[in-house]
C-alpha cells in the first residue's frame, strides 16, 4: 500500500516546530521521542521547506517509519512511527548516528 493511500493514525506525540529551521526540529524531535515506546505515532508540525525531504531522510537513517503528510487544513504536518530497531543519534547532533 502506498503512503498516499494509507490512513495516517492520530498522534501520541506532537512536535510543533512552526517557524524554526529543520535543524532545530531534529534536536527538538530527538528530545521529545527520547524514552517513547516503539510504535508511538509522532506528528511533526514544521513550516521549513526542508522538512518534507529531511524528515523521511532522517527516518531512513535512524530506522523509524515515515508515514507521510498528515491531513491538516491549517499547517504542514508529517507523521512517523517510532521503531523498536531505531539507531540512536548524537544528543547535540541528531543528524548523526552514535557509535553504539
Amino acid at each position: 500500500m502506498s503512503l498516499a493511500n494509507q490512513e495516517i493514525p492520530a498522534p501520541d506525540i506532537t512536535v510543533d516546530d512552526t517557524g524554526l529551521l529543520c535543524v532545530t526540529l531534529l534536536m527538538r524531535l530527538r528530545g521529545e521521542i527520547d524514552g517513547a515506546e516503539p510504535g508511538t505515532v509522532v506528528h511533526v508540525v514544521d513550516t521549513d521547506p526542508a522538512a518534507p525531504p529531511d524528515l523521511p531522510a532522517w527516518c531512513h537513517m535512524t530506522g523509524h517509519h515515515y508515514l507521510g503528510p498528515a491531513p491538516d487544513d491549517d499547517r504542514p504536518v508529517y507523521a512517523l512511527r517510532l521503531s523498536a530497531k531505531a539507531r540512536p543519534t548524537a544528543a547535540g547532533a541528531p543528524w548523526r548516528l552514535t557509535d553504539t
